[in-house]
């Protein structure tokens, strides 16, 4: 096996272990019922995106999503659900991936508005698809909370809820590692 190749597969390994990581401990805001918090758990998924594109992005999420349920941190009604909640809307994540190279270019050529403005998008690409996964899965499986209230509606508010704030989060945490050190951050993805 090459060395790139091994550099890849522990990389994933590792980050995907931070990521499950980051999701359990006390530092992440669990105070929804059905699962979805407010954590730095996501970030590591898209430093992996982002260094090693879409490829190493979605294995890295869709690696997390099967690690909370193998370790019980997961919330699964049904198998279908699970598989939305967590193969799906975790592997998705990855797709930040697509702007790797412009990022990595953007980071060389010491470019911060342009990498911050791929970051951001990479970020919002990966949150949303996740936002939508976990969303369809709300509306199918689990309703409406709030009597009279359609599901369409309870599942939006309550996956923005997590949502939005883990997005933001990941923005800002992500830039910063790649503004201050962009060299350890940067691959030939």
């Amino acid at each position: 096996m090459n060395s790139k190749r091994t550099l890849f597969l522990v990389e994933v390994a590792i980050f995907t272990a931070l990521a499950l990581l980051l999701d359990i401990l006390p530092i992440s805001f669990k105070i929804w019922a059905q699962g979805g918090s407010v954590s730095f758990a996501m970030i590591p998924v898209f430093i992996v995106a982002f260094r090693w594109g879409i490829k190493g992005g979605l294995l890295s999420g869709f690696l997390w999503g099967v690690l909370q349920v193998a370790t019980g941190t997961a919330y699964v009604l049904e198998p279908l659900q699970g598989f939305i909640d967590y193969a799906i809307a975790f592997t998705v994540l990855g797709f930040a991936g697509l702007f790797a190279k412009k990022i990595q270019e953007a980071v060389k050529s010491g470019e911060s508005k342009t990498y911050l403005t791929y970051i951001t998008l990479g970020v919002f690409v990966g949150s949303a698809l996740r936002f939508v996964a976990h969303y369809v899965a709300g509306i199918v499986f689990f309703g409406s909370a709030v009597e009279g209230q359609p599901a369409w509606l309870y599942s939006l508010i309550y996956n923005a809820s997590y949502m939005v704030p883990s997005f933001i989060i990941s923005t800002v945490i992500v830039f910063f590692l790649f503004h201050k050190q962009p060299r350890t951050l940067l691959n030939a993805a």
